[in-house]
């Protein structure tokens, strides 16, 4: 396992030095290294850690989902409520309607199919777009207009969205009839995370800034212990009551940041903020290495060119839906425009649940594979470069 570990952080880490040195996104090198020295081509790596590579990954993602709750300025994310609720579900379901539409002629497959292929599809990359738009908060661009807060919070949200319109798919494909309650639930998980949230994020509040006023401060390393330790307990409150009652944990973790920063004092967070990003530093590698690793690198060989030309006739309609969200609001074309290359990448559901209907046997199973695949190699480094390339050029800088 050491040596798997030694491979992910000093491979992942030249290959991103490389990419950047050639002025191409860190995401890519690590993307390549994972399906390079993943098990589907030189099978390098200890099968204990792709093992683990799920949570482990889920442990990279929160790192980051910290650090930008602790980055979020909350009277701005109250500016961008409206379109960024509407960016949580139009484009995925622009999306996944331009499979339905399009995909039994293109790829011939019935339309049931068509929409689980559209739901696994469908999910924007947090992984990709999220240390993005945290970067650019940092950095303050488009922050006049709360661009990254909106991308952000649509982000979060969609991807809890998709996941349960799959699962609704996924069961009439086995015979089961659509439940109502799988829609009800979407708001439902929304709204307890967000409330999940806010209670850890008070309490840990009140814990901190107590211990400060009675002369006896935690340390800030203890803090961020307790909040990454709290934010482990989140997401597994949402593993325990899967199939009783939805939570999303990623909102979850957000909040709690969110409150945190919003109560202690600005040191505290700031200082908080600070040893994220260094953690996050390590956790990228793991992240990013891992999704690669988990790209089955054969199934493209199966997708044909009409697959690529589904991938991107698919992205043509969402970009359509983000641009009717977006209608109404402040933001100006270029600004737009970014908001919709911020919506391209897949990665991060696509690799978790992309290969479901194949193990559950369904006919449509290798193909869903072979273009979630395709999507991911396809979409997350473009996203990723064109995020990269044109921030300066689409956004002010504040």
């Amino acid at each position: 396992m050491l040596t798997s570990l030694s491979l992910i952080f000093l491979v992942g880490l030249a290959m991103a030095f490389i990419c950047q040195r050639i002025r191409l996104p860190r995401i890519i090198g690590m993307l390549i290294t994972g399906i390079v020295i993943g098990p589907y081509v030189l099978d390098l790596l200890d099968p204990k850690i792709l093992g683990i590579s799920s949570e482990l990954r889920q442990i990279a993602l929160i790192i980051i989902l910290i650090k930008a709750g602790l980055s979020l300025n909350i009277s701005d994310l109250k500016k961008v409520g409206r379109p960024a609720v509407l960016m949580s579900f139009i484009p995925a379901l622009f999306e996944i309607g331009a499979f339905v539409l399009l995909a039994p002629l293109l790829l011939h497959i019935t339309v049931l199919e068509a929409a689980i292929m559209g739901a696994v599809l469908g999910a924007v990359s947090p992984a990709v777009v999220i240390p993005r738009m945290v970067s650019l908060m940092d950095e303050g661009y488009g922050t006049d207009k709360q661009i990254p807060q909106l991308i952000l919070a649509g982000a979060s949200l969609d991807d809890v969205f998709v996941i349960v319109l799959f699962s609704t798919f996924i069961g009439t494909a086995q015979g089961d009839s659509a439940n109502v309650m799988d829609f009800v639930n979407i708001p439902i998980s929304i709204l307890l995370g967000i409330v999940a949230g806010i209670i850890f994020g008070s309490v840990l509040s009140f814990i901190f800034e107590h211990a400060h006023k009675k002369g006896n401060p935690i340390r800030q390393s203890f803090k961020a212990v307790i909040v990454l330790g709290s934010s482990f307990f989140l997401m597994s409150v949402e593993t325990w009551l899967e199939g009783t009652i939805s939570i999303s944990g990623l909102l979850a973790v957000m909040s709690m940041a969110c409150v945190i920063q919003l109560r202690c004092r600005k040191e505290v967070s700031a200082d908080l903020s600070a040893k994220y990003a260094r953690l996050w530093l390590a956790a990228e590698v793991i992240l990013f290495v891992l999704v690669g690793a988990a790209v089955d690198i054969r199934y493209t060989l199966e997708a044909s060119g009409m697959a690529v030309l589904m991938i991107f006739s698919a992205l043509v309609f969402r970009s359509f839906g983000v641009w009717i969200c977006l209608v109404g609001t402040k933001l100006n074309r270029k600004e737009k425009l970014y908001c919709i290359i911020a919506y391209l990448p897949k990665a991060t559901v696509q690799a978790a649940i992309g290969s479901v209907p194949l193990s559950l046997g369904l006919p449509c199973g290798n193909i869903v594979l072979s273009v979630a695949v395709l999507s991911i190699i396809i979409t997350a480094p473009l996203g990723a470069i064109l995020m990269d390339l044109s921030y300066k050029k689409l956004l002010n800088a504040s």
